[in-house]
């Protein structure tokens, strides 16, 4: 049986994160959406992945030797299709015959014999999931699905457990100096090959297990608390790490973050607070840039996703920052805060109004241009190459089809801002 992972329609409701990644790729826990579905699907002849056309070039990258968006992975074997937004601690629910499962209507888990799915459309993913629909027995399950930025932030320590049990790995395969100590049940703690606690670092497995990962470096006046994963190669410098934290690969992490994830090489090497926030990669976070997680008035956190404000129906609710983003020292972001891709902000004493478009600069109080798109490719050239890695032709592709995508939220504010300093 193949495995096909797909994109549903509503992905501009995980914006700013899924600009530049599939839905799939998003991390909770240790490891993407997408690696628990193939963990939770079981033995599967191949993994395949449909997506928005214009993130299939930088997926195949992602995903070398992988179908994408071919029409080919619908043919010649039965098939088990998972949208890329369940979330699976544990085993799918997959039906024993040709079934759907729905959720609030939608088609979630299909699963489809190879001469059913031959007489349906292979060129549109949303054709033949309509087809599959009118053709086979469907039941409605409450299956976990990630359908707002905040839903990862609030089950990562869920999935931490989780993923920590799955992988069923505990001990001391790095090195931990014998002036650290793991303070808590001793079981509940792992640390991989090549990774390194240096002194006075406290990992407290007290209220959940804390994974070091291959080649993560941990600095000395260290305290990290359980659930937590510290990704492949990060290093965390003097951090106060609270619980529910995952830190994708080869992140610099500094100062007090509480249940926050990043998706991977991004700084925030300083001292500063970061709560309940979800970062992507290539950002870098200025010394002491910090985000408000919860309102003077304990009410609901509301965010703002494009045109529309959501109640996020948490009082807990931090930011929400896409990649190649940058913030100036001392920054600071409101509760409920959405930071578009490669943006630029500087502080200006107070918080930063909660919804900046992509690839906007906010500079004394004011939506700009800034230095335009070519030297913001430029900025995101030289970040890569800091980690020894470059952006391909299909990266900047995508950058400058987001660029065009987010033009309409950009540009009348920059216009405004212009206006209000003609008048001046």
């Amino acid at each position: 049986m193949r495995l096909i992972i797909f994109e549903h329609e509503g992905l501009e409701y995980l914006y700013p994160l899924t600009y530049l990644r599939a839905s799939f790729e998003l991390r909770c826990g240790h490891s993407s959406l997408g690696e628990k579905i193939c963990r939770a699907a079981g033995a599967v002849s191949e993994t395949a992945y449909s997506v928005r056309q214009v993130l299939a070039p930088t997926v195949k990258q992602r995903f070398t030797g992988s179908k994408v968006n071919d029409p080919a992975m619908f043919d010649s074997d039965d098939l088990l299709l998972v949208d890329g937004r369940v979330l699976a601690p544990g085993k799918l629910p997959i039906p024993d015959s040709e079934g759907i499962i729905m959720h609030e209507g939608a088609p979630v888990l299909v699963k489809i014999s190879a001469s059913t799915a031959a007489r349906f459309p292979r060129n549109d993913i949303g054709a033949f999931l309509n087809s599959a629909v009118q053709a086979l027995p469907s039941v409605e399950k409450a299956l976990t699905l990630i359908e707002y930025p905040w839903n990862l932030i609030h089950h990562n320590p869920e999935m931490i457990n989780a993923d920590f049990d799955a992988a069923g790995l505990s001990g001391i395969e790095g090195s931990m100096h014998e002036l650290s100590c793991v303070y808590g049940p001793a079981d509940r703690c792992y640390i991989a090959p090549g990774a390194e606690i240096h002194p006075t670092v406290v990992i407290d497995t007290k209220g959940g297990p804390v994974t070091i990962d291959t080649d993560a470096i941990v600095f000395p006046h260290t305290r990290i608390e359980g659930p937590s994963y510290i990704g492949p190669r990060t290093q965390i410098v003097g951090g106060k790490i609270r619980e529910g934290c995952s830190f994708g690969p080869e992140c610099r992490i500094g100062g007090e973050v509480e249940e926050s994830i990043i998706q991977g090489y991004s700084n925030k090497y300083h001292d500063g607070f970061l709560g309940h926030t979800y970062i992507g990669e290539w950002v870098n976070l200025g010394a002491l840039t910090t985000n408000s997680d919860l309102k003077n008035d304990y009410s609901n956190v509301e965010v703002k996703i494009g045109k529309k404000t959501y109640d996020s129906g948490s009082t807990k609710v931090g930011s929400f920052i896409g990649d190649h983003t940058k913030t100036s020292i001392g920054t600071l972001l409101n509760t409920g805060s959405t930071v578009g891709v490669m943006c630029l902000l500087m502080a200006s004493g107070a918080p930063l109004p909660k919804y900046i478009p992509g690839f906007s600069w906010f500079l004394n109080g004011r939506f700009s241009r800034g230095a335009g798109f070519k030297n913001l490719l430029k900025t995101a050239h030289a970040a890569v190459a800091r980690r020894k890695r470059t952006l391909s032709e299909e990266d900047l592709a995508l950058l400058e089809a987001v660029y065009e995508m987010t033009k309409e939220e950009r540009d009348p504010l920059i216009k405004r801002a212009s206006k209000t300093l003609i008048r001046r």
